[in-house]
């Protein structure tokens, strides 16, 4: 029987499809997964890409997950695919309020002042009651 040799080559030429395959990993979570929009830009000759996406703030919670685990989970899955091909990928969420695009990061607008800050409560500098000894037993 003939020996049959298979070549695998360690890098494609194919670029993936980054807006179908973010697409394709975000809209289970989302209600309303047609208001999903999706920008894809390459920049410095293709070697990097950043994409762009906003939903409605409604689908916010399901999108990012407990803890950012499925917007996270969802950045892994898009760096992986990036550096199959050589590409550095980064993924930036805006929020959609009344149409405008707002960043969704901590980032404020010049026009607006940054949240407060609430810091945790001090301490009370009231004496500690005094604690009870057990009667020791000779």
């Amino acid at each position: 029987m003939p020996e049959q040799s298979v070549i695998y080559s360690q890098r494609s030429n194919h670029q993936p499809n980054y807006s179908e395959l973010v697409r394709f990993l975000l809209q289970p979570f989302l209600d309303a997964p047609n208001s999903l929009s999706l920008d894809c830009e390459m920049l410095n000759g293709q070697s990097k890409v950043w994409i762009r996406l906003a939903f409605e703030e409604a689908d916010k919670g399901r999108a990012f997950g407990r803890g950012g685990r499925n917007i996270q989970a969802v950045r892994t899955v898009i760096e992986a695919a990036g550096k199959a091909v050589g590409q550095s990928v980064h993924l930036d969420i805006y929020g959609s309020n009344a149409g405008a695009a707002e960043r969704d990061s901590s980032e404020t607008d010049s026009d607006s002042k940054p949240a407060p800050r609430i810091s945790p409560p001090r301490p009370s500098s009231a004496p500690k009651p005094a604690i009870k000894s057990r009667p020791q037993f000779p």
